[in-house]
């Protein structure tokens, strides 16, 4: 024993057994219980395959199993039975024994060539696909016997995971071959990253199906890995579009069988059904009925819904109200065909609730919608009033009493409270305050506090009030003032463009008139020598058409210059055309001018504001933007 004694690992590992010779099915139990009885690790043990059979038999299950003799195989017939009518019969059985000489690996790894190359055997899940697991780094050297050397270290790898030899295989040749002439051109092999390589493949089983049944329409709004879930949404109205799947079942098949790479036949269970459909359908739902599946198709939009036992497809639904505690927010698209009609007309009460949002094709609202809520539709109509912090989106919009923000194409309103309003065309009855904005506005009875700003027409029936503000702007629409923007800065790189062209065009005709009288005499010269057939100067020759050259490119900037002067014109023209209606708008008022009231006209370009203040008591109706002998603008009341 050392200064500081020896360890028992130490003591196993330099401990040496007499080379033994067994036959077994299972070289890794023959090798683990060797190592447990001399007491030292199975990794310090190694074998030698002397001998390999190949032993198959038919076993019908109601026979003994010890009463049928296995029956050996030839190596040169064992590919034979590598088809699907042997292998896959239920009754067929195959196992290999194997006679191997088990020993002890020498301690320092001398004789072993494939002590630097680290790999392993692996499978799949069922056994069925085996790889060779190369790791990185590992290394092998050249050997007068390398391919007989490496597969036979491959099939031990295999005989002591289990994995038959000889048969699923046949890849493995081609496999060992192509290693085997990489190490012989280089006199070794190191892999550089690792590598799976395919060495045995039997025949997989399919898996079997067990009926289900799917209702896509429960999950055809899911949220997204990203996205924020929306804690209000109920999934109130399941809406549909045609066409869309709403409903599948699955229908039960049993799997196909298979055998792995160990020989065990892999039988696939019995299918489970536990989902047949109990439900019908009426003629709003088409059936398909396909092999592996039967599909319920939506025929038309809207919403599912299931009465009793049938589901079925509706357009009009009838709530009491949408809020947090009962519907939450109901989302069935603008295309969905689905009428919504909320009852809820206590003035007192919400019929959309705080911060609810609600996307229908049409809505009714009989009472009022509350603070944060959203309603967008492609026709809306509100019955009572709406909150200061609510929105409201439609093509076709009418709203009793609104404060809050409607935007739409259509909109009429009985009364304005202070709301914001953004459309095409805007009717109000009566306008107490609020900010109206749209192609054409016109207003019944307006009293103060009132900006209204059109593209084209603003009329007041009845005028009340003062403190108003009434605009013409050409460029109200979003879309009108992009493209002015962009026309803007189109005719700045043009005018810029053309400045540059110019300049350098003016380079030119100075290099042209400086050399005219030289080029001229060169010109000469080339007439002369050609007459007389005297070969001309390399150097009169380059100077000719270095001076051709000038002219040719002074032609190019002067075509390329006409052609952006002429899309300069255009730009310029279209910018224009941006206020020419600004002189066909008009502000009417069909009542006396009252109180303090300010007509205001925006120009595009110059760009600049006219703002006129209507005498009170002034009967004057019908005002416009118009051109004075002076050339310049100014508002004034005209004719009708």
């Amino acid at each position: 024993m050392g200064l500081f004694g020896s360890s028992k690992e130490e003591s196993t590992i330099s401990k040496k057994i007499r080379p033994t010779v067994i036959r077994t099915e299972n070289v890794a139990k023959e090798l683990v219980e060797l190592a447990k009885k001399n007491n030292i690790n199975t990794s310090s043990l190694d074998f030698t395959i002397l001998e390999v059979q190949t032993y198959k038999r038919i076993c019908k299950v109601e026979q003994v199993k010890e009463e049928v003799v296995w029956e050996e195989i030839d190596r040169d017939e064992i590919y034979k039975l590598d088809d699907v009518t042997s292998i896959l019969n239920p009754d067929f059985q195959i196992k290999q024994v194997y006679e191997i000489e088990m020993f002890s690996k020498e301690s320092d790894g001398d004789g072993d060539m494939f002590k630097d190359f680290h790999a392993a055997v692996g499978a799949n899940a069922t056994k069925c696909k085996v790889y060779l697991s190369i790791k990185e780094g590992s290394k092998v050297k050249a050997t007068p016997n390398f391919e007989v050397e490496f597969l036979n270290y491959i099939n031990k790898s295999k005989i002591r995971a289990g994995i038959l030899i000889n048969i699923f295989d046949e890849m493995l040749d081609e496999m060992v071959s192509k290693v085997s002439a990489l190490v012989k051109v280089d006199g070794s092999l190191k892999y550089e990253k690792n590598e799976n390589i395919l060495i045995a493949e039997s025949y997989e089983p399919m898996q079997t199906i067990d009926d289900d049944l799917i209702l896509h329409f429960e999950h055809k709004k899911e949220a997204g890995e990203n996205d924020r879930v929306d804690y209000s949404s109920r999934g109130f109205i399941k809406s549909v579009l045609k066409d869309d799947l709403l409903i599948e079942y699955v229908k039960p098949k049993k799997g196909k069988a298979g055998r792995n790479c160990r020989g065990e036949f892999m039988e696939p269970r019995e299918p489970e059904v536990t989902h047949e459909p109990t439900f019908t359908v009426d003629e709003t739902i088409k059936i398909v009925d396909n092999p592996d599946n039967i599909q319920y198709i939506a025929k038309e939009n809207g919403y599912i819904s299931l009465d009793g036992t049938a589901y079925t497809i509706k357009s009009d639904m009838d709530v009491e109200s949408i809020n947090f505690k009962t519907t939450g927010s109901i989302t069935s698209g603008l295309d969905s065909d689905v009428t919504l009609s909320v009852k809820e007309n206590d003035a007192q009460k919400d019929a959309i609730g705080n911060g609810m949002s609600v996307e229908v094709s049409e809505i009714d609202i009989k009472g009022n919608v509350g603070p944060n809520a959203k309603v967008h539709a492609r026709r809306a109509t509100v019955n009572g009033q709406t909150h200061g912090t609510s929105e409201l989106r439609a093509d076709d919009l009418t709203i009793n009493v609104h404060k809050g923000l409607a935007i739409g194409g259509n909109i009429k309103i009985t009364r304005l409270e202070h709301g914001t309003v953004i459309g095409n065309k805007v009717e109000v009855e009566q306008a107490m305050g609020g900010d109206i904005r749209a192609k054409d506005i016109e207003i019944s009875v307006c009293t103060s506090h009132v900006e209204a700003t059109a593209s084209r027409l603003i009329e007041i029936k009845k005028l009340q009030g003062s403190e108003n503000i009434f605009t013409i702007d050409p460029l109200l629409q979003k879309e009108k003032k992009s493209g002015l923007s962009e026309n803007k800065a189109e005719i700045y790189e043009l005018r810029t463009s053309i400045n540059e062209i110019a300049n350098e065009m003016a380079k030119y005709k100075k290099l042209i008139n400086d050399n005219m009288s030289a080029y001229n005499e060169v010109k000469k010269k080339l007439i002369h020598y050609k007459n007389n057939g005297i070969k001309m100067p390399a150097a009169f020759i380059n100077k000719y058409k270095q001076f051709q050259k000038m002219q040719e490119h002074l032609e190019l900037i002067k075509e390329e210059r006409q052609t952006k002067e002429d899309k300069l014109t255009l730009l310029t023209t279209q910018t224009a055309s941006f206020q020419d209606n600004i002189f066909d708008a008009r502000i009417i008022n069909r009542d006396r001018w009252v109180g303090h009231n300010e007509l205001v006209f925006k120009l595009v370009d110059p760009p600049i504001e006219l703002r006129f203040t209507p005498s009170e008591g002034s009967n004057d109706e019908v005002f416009a933007l118009v051109e004075n002998s002076d050339g310049q603008y100014e508002i004034r009341a005209i004719k009708e």
